[in-house]
């Protein structure tokens, strides 16, 4: 059986072979032909110049006997030897162009009777002037002479015009023969090439378009068929090997099927044994897979669509996690959902987590639901011992400060430079534990929504320069440089200005005292369609990347500071703040260059417009 390169190799073979059949007669011919003409223009057509040039001149030197007779002797010589000089010119080239049987021959003779009429002509110079007598002589010789070389010529010369005709003819022949072998040749070749493209088509296109049609099926997931192997070559090879191909996937959906459908009754019985609520739903909002708490509590079922249920926020978190492929975790008051279990209050955090194909496409999503009930019973009683602790410390505080106070005053009695240095020492410390009281009463009332917020309308560039205008000097007594980058049409933000003055004032604080002389602190911002977003970056010392996730814990200072750091609430007190605006902060940083600290409100236009819609 032969091979598809064999194959090709005999069609294209064929068509080599015709065309080097056709080159090879081409030049064959060609050659033919040129050699007639060479001997057309070459040989024959000399000699036939050659006898007509001794033709006009005999014919010349017959006139110039003429000239002698009639008495015109000088004339008539000149004529003579010029023509004689002419014919013996002409014989000479035809002696040396002999090309023709019988043709020597007869130039011979020519020549033999040309040097007879010379002899002649000179004996009838030599006479004696009698013209009788020159008259016997020419109509007796000279004549005689003439009319046999004339005809002598003329036989030569037809010999040489009937070679030509026939070298003609032969060419004639040969280009007919030529022209009928081209036609020949170029007919065999087209045969050959139709018959080619036939055979290629049966072997090469027909298996090929019985494979694509077979990958069309497979891609409509079709693996049970079978392609059909007409031949051993290269195509019924890979015929072959696609079967097998076809198998192997056939094999490997039944094995997937069967993994599939283990992990998803182990997916189930793990989901059931789960507490907290999880469900997953696909792409288009259609719930796949529940939890027992997810069904039970929050009506969560397989075969629901998510937007059809009462819970809006779900829906918006399904519909963000898909969109932007990453974790959503909602703020503000929705960060933790109160919902009743049985008549008992419970809280959930939800949580919006993409699932991810190879190409980091969203191909569903798990809504998890944390049940933070005792976290959040817990951080009540932590804050209800905070705040009950921090106001049983406020008035004997109070009373210590104002001692301390009054003495410094001395106004009940002098005192000792040692007196006046423990004092001061001891008004500083005092004063900061009332600054840490203050804090944790703030975050507590913060926390506990008993603060209220004076939201309106505020003007971004002037809220930023009345936070600015206070370390103004601080700043240059530190050799720093304070600067803005603020859009020019940055809308007004929905706030509570003097709540976002103390925001602003915390993350300036912070940045003077981590930035060395020389130093920059900016303030940027910049507004998208729904938030104003303002940052504070500086070239400070930055904070390593392992602290950066606890930055915003209370109490929690980054090691290896310094002296001057807080107690770790400052950060605490931004993010409830900003939080409780609805906002998110976060920080971003590199040790050794710097860090930015951000965080957003909401439009005031937009605001407006949620407010306006029914």
């Amino acid at each position: 059986m032969l091979g598809l390169r064999q194959k090709l190799s005999l069609g294209f073979g064929g068509l080599l072979l015709i065309i080097l059949i056709i080159g090879i007669q081409s030049i064959k011919h060609l050659t033919q032909l040129g050699s007639s003409i060479d001997v057309i223009l070459r040989e024959n057509y000399r000699s036939v110049i050659a006898c007509q040039e001794m033709k006009e001149s005999l014919e010349r030197m017959d006139s110039a006997i003429l000239f002698i007779l009639l008495g015109e002797k000088e004339r008539g010589r000149a004529l003579v030897q010029k023509n004689e000089a002419v014919f013996e010119k002409a014989l000479q080239v035809e002696l040396n162009n002999i090309t023709l049987p019988g043709e020597g021959k007869k130039a011979v003779l020519l020549q033999d009777l040309f040097k007879q009429y010379q002899a002649t002509l000179q004996g009838m110079q030599k006479l004696k002037p009698s013209i009788r007598v020159q008259r016997d002589t020419y109509f007796n010789k000279l004549l005689p002479l003439f009319v046999q070389i004339k005809e002598t010529a003329d036989d030569i010369l037809r010999m040489n015009q009937q070679n030509m005709s026939d070298a003609n003819e032969q060419a004639r022949r040969s280009a007919a023969l030529a022209e009928r072998q081209m036609y020949i040749l170029l007919l065999a070749g087209m045969l050959v090439a139709v018959g080619f493209v036939l055979f290629t088509r049966r072997w090469i296109l027909r298996p090929i378009n019985r494979l694509i049609r077979s990958a069309e099926e497979i891609k409509q997931g079709n693996l049970e068929l079978v392609v059909q192997t007409d031949s051993r070559d290269e195509i019924g090879q890979l015929s072959q090997t696609f079967n097998e191909m076809a198998s192997a996937l056939r094999e490997s959906r039944r094995s997937d099927q069967t993994r599939l459908t283990r992990m998803q009754r182990a997916t189930e019985q793990t989901f059931k044994s789960l507490p907290d609520a999880v469900a997953i739903v696909d792409p288009v909002g259609k719930v796949e897979v529940t939890t027992e708490t997810a069904r039970n509590v929050f009506g969560i079922k397989p075969g629901k669509q998510i937007q059809n249920l009462p819970l809006r926020w779900m829906g918006e978190i399904f519909t963000e996690a898909l969109r932007t492929g990453r974790t959503i975790r909602p703020s503000g008051e929705q960060r933790v959902i109160q919902h009743f279990v049985n008549g008992e209050e419970h809280y959930f955090r939800p949580e919006a987590i993409p699932i991810l194909d190879r190409e980091n496409e969203p191909t569903g999503v798990v809504l998890f639901l944390q049940d933070v009930t005792q976290e959040r019973k817990q951080e009540e009683l932590k804050r209800g011992v905070i705040s009950t602790v921090s106001h049983q410390l406020r008035t004997p505080l109070t009373s210590i400060r104002m001692a301390v106070h009054l003495l410094l005053e001395e106004k009940i009695g002098t005192l000792t430079p040692k007196q006046v240095e423990l004092l001061m020492a001891a008004r500083e410390d005092s004063d900061r534990l009332h600054g840490i009281l203050n804090n944790l009463l703030d975050i507590s009332r913060i926390e506990s929504g008993k603060v209220q917020m004076n939201f309106q309308k505020v003007s971004p560039h002037l809220m930023v320069f009345e936070a600015l205008e206070p370390f103004q000097m601080d700043f240059k007594d530190r050799n720093v440089t304070l600067g803005t980058e603020l859009q020019d049409d940055l809308p007004e933000v929905w706030a509570d200005s003097a709540r976002i003055g103390h925001v602003f004032a915390n993350l300036l604080s912070n940045a003077l005292r981590y930035t060395p002389p020389g130093g920059s602190v900016t303030v940027l911002g910049k507004a998208d369609e729904e938030w104003v977003q303002f940052s504070v970056s500086d070239t400070g010392k930055g904070i390593p990347s392992q602290y950066l996730p606890r930055i915003f814990e209370q109490f929690f200072r980054v090691p290896d500071q310094g002296t001057e750091t807080g107690a770790g609430l400052g950060l605490a007190i931004v993010k409830e703040i900003v939080e409780a605006h609805g906002g998110t902060v976060k920080v971003e940083s590199r040790l050794g260059e710097g860090s930015t600290f951000s965080f957003t409100l909401r439009r005031a236009d937009k605001m407006i417009r949620e407010d306006e819609e029914p």
